[in-house]
């Protein structure tokens, strides 16, 4: 068994657009036209916001969303036709480099590689196994209580841009940990009747399917739309998830470092449990604390205000020395240069 590629990310904790949100909303409203408000009163989002194609999201923003959805209807019938509305075209550029890729399996390995431009919950793994592919999803870190509705709404909004992008693919298995309810929705759904009661959500297919050419496939296009995708995965991951709800303490404590332990438990995670989180995003604790650090130096020196001495003390350094050498490697040069290259820039005559 070989993994086609690894997720980029291993956690739902990322940042998203507002499409699925807005997508969500509309579901409801087709059901109950007051539904929709009673969806986003569940967060502090704004109709406007959600028009907003530039806007993100926190993933609990959209998590109490779903919520609130299952709490109006949380059937297997609805998570199934709610994920059957994500389309292609749902996605932006991200839907867009995949539907003008080579093969189905390139678009695969593109989704996979920018899978935190996706709106799932459940972390998908692609495997080859002797003559089929298998797609497992992983919920293991989904909230219990949405858990199901997100696998099967996740799991039918993957095939249906499957569909969207190769038109004639079809699974030949299809399994779930969940006993069964409403088993035409599924057929509806994924064109196959699943075994439940099994030990993973699975979905298996011919890995024929793979090598098939994509109907619109275009390198023009998806060339454009990869390098349009690199600029907003980057962009987003700079600033995401656990990631970002470290930096935020740390920024409240001024930059003093508290501890990783203090951190975790302001988090209500173990420090364990944190660093793997942390790994998962690419960084580590450390880089944090030094890159909320810098950012909270700079400010400051650029003040003109405080000395060297009085920015080392207010970020929790027990002595200047160590505070300048941390500075030097930062940014190559020590602070009072910094400061100095500052106010020369301030002083100097406009257009000069």
């Amino acid at each position: 068994m070989a993994e086609l590629a690894a997720p980029a990310v291993g956690d739902w904790d990322f940042p998203r657009g507002t499409a699925s949100i807005e997508l969500m909303t509309r579901f409801a409203a087709d059901r109950d036209a007051r539904a929709a408000g009673r969806l986003l009163s569940a967060t502090s989002l704004s109709p406007d916001l959600l028009a907003d194609p530039a806007a993100q999201v926190d993933a609990r923003q959209e998590l109490a969303v779903v919520r609130a959805l299952v709490a109006l209807d949380g059937s297997d019938a609805a998570a199934l036709e709610l994920g059957r509305r994500y389309r292609v075209t749902t996605f932006g550029i991200f839907g867009f480099a995949c539907i003008s890729s080579p093969t189905l399996r390139d678009a695969m390995l593109f989704a996979l590689r920018y899978f935190d431009l996706s709106f799932a919950f459940c972390i998908p793994h692609v495997v080859t196994e002797g003559d089929r592919i298998i797609l497992e999803l992983d919920d293991s870190r989904v909230p219990a209580d949405v858990a199901r509705f997100l696998v099967l709404r996740d799991l039918s909004a993957i095939f249906a841009v499957m569909r969207d992008l190769l038109p004639e693919i079809a699974l030949d298995e299809l399994t779930f940990r969940h006993d069964a309810s409403t088993v035409d929705a599924y057929v509806t759904a994924f064109g196959v009747e699943p075994r439940f009661g099994a030990d993973a959500c699975r979905a298996t297919l011919d890995p024929a399917f793979l090598a098939l050419p994509l109907p619109q496939a275009n390198e023009q296009t998806v060339a454009l739309c990869a390098a349009q995708c690199e600029v907003l995965v980057a962009r987003k991951r700079q600033r995401s998830g656990i990631s970002q709800q470290v930096r935020e303490r740390l920024v409240r404590l001024g930059g003093v470092d508290a501890g990783m332990d203090e951190i975790a438990r302001q988090l209500t995670l173990s420090t364990r449990t944190l660093r793997r989180r942390l790994a998962e995003a690419g960084t580590n604790y450390r880089a944090l604390v030094d890159e909320v650090r810098q950012a909270l130096a700079e400010e400051l020196l650029d003040t003109g205000v405080l000395s060297v001495e009085d920015v080392a003390y207010r970020l929790g350094y027990a002595e200047a020395s160590s505070f300048i050498y941390a500075f030097k490697r930062w940014t190559g040069m020590t602070p009072a240069a910094f400061a100095r290259r500052f106010r020369a820039a301030r002083q100097a005559p406009p257009g000069r």
